[in-house]
């Protein structure tokens, strides 16, 4: 049995868990060690349901609580050298770090038990951001956030994946009719920023395969998108593509909001 949660998902912090049937992996730390533990105790879980940590970038949204994760709890941090090189220097991350420092090696990794992982590298304006595969019970489970663009790379990933979690950021109306400033606006679009919901449901009909069973929408705006606009964008892409509703599992994981313990 393979399960997932979602802690938050977005600007306001990243966090998610992935549970095989003999260990389990956290990605990302954008949220505070008391509420993971509130969030797990209330699924029946503690920190010992997971044996590692990955990365995907180092921006605070991501890290902010990997320092404390790395001193309180002691798991161990699976990053590139890349991104291990900027986690050394960073803030929130400096002082702790060192000791629970595993670097990622191309191609598989074994994190946990049964469980091995592939990063694959992504366009956004961190130091290094990644994207990754994570094999376990004999299935595939793909996360892809934090990216201006999807690549080839990506793709190919998510047609062998059972589950796939993809960004859906931002309506692009709603940026360009937004408030936010004009150079904050062509950060988020121009390739290196973030991905649109348009942009999400055309890789969508790129990865789409009939193993497909669960498709998350991860990391939306809080000022320049809606759940309801990129559920709708999405489930609009799988009757276009002639996929019956209720065929594959589709839920958006939501800012500050745990999603259920959601069995894969």
């Amino acid at each position: 049995m393979i399960r997932f949660l979602s802690f938050s998902s977005g600007s306001c912090g990243n966090c998610c868990l992935l549970l095989g049937n003999e260990g389990g992996v956290m990605i990302d730390a954008g949220v505070g060690i008391r509420s993971v533990k509130k969030i797990l105790e209330a699924n029946g879980l503690d920190f010992n349901c997971f044996q590692s940590i990955l990365v995907t970038h180092d921006h605070g949204d991501h890290i902010r609580n990997l320092g404390s994760f790395c001193k309180r709890v002691k798991k161990p941090v699976w990053a590139t050298e890349t991104l291990h090189g900027a986690l050394s220097r960073h803030s929130f991350t400096r002082f702790d770090i060192n000791p629970c420092r595993k670097v990622l090696t191309p191609g598989w990794n074994h994190v946990a038990p049964g469980i091995e992982a592939r990063y694959f590298i992504v366009p956004h304006d961190a130091t290094e951001t990644v994207g990754y595969a994570i094999r376990l019970e004999g299935r595939l489970f793909v996360l892809m956030t934090d990216l201006g663009h999807v690549t080839d790379e990506a793709i190919e990933l998510a047609r062998e994946a059972d589950s796939v979690v993809i960004e859906s950021n931002y309506d692009m109306d709603m940026l360009l009719g937004g408030d936010y400033p004009h150079y904050l606006k062509m950060r988020i679009c121009q390739g290196a920023g973030h991905l649109s919901n348009d942009a999400c449901c055309e890789a969508i009909r790129r990865f789409m395969h009939p193993g497909l069973k669960n498709l998350f929408l991860c990391h939306l705006s809080g000022n320049n998108n809606t759940p309801q606009l990129a559920f709708d964008h999405a489930a609009d892409t799988l009757r276009e593509l002639g996929i019956p509703d209720g065929r594959i599992h589709l839920r958006v994981l939501q800012r500050a909001i745990p999603s259920p313990l959601i069995v894969l």
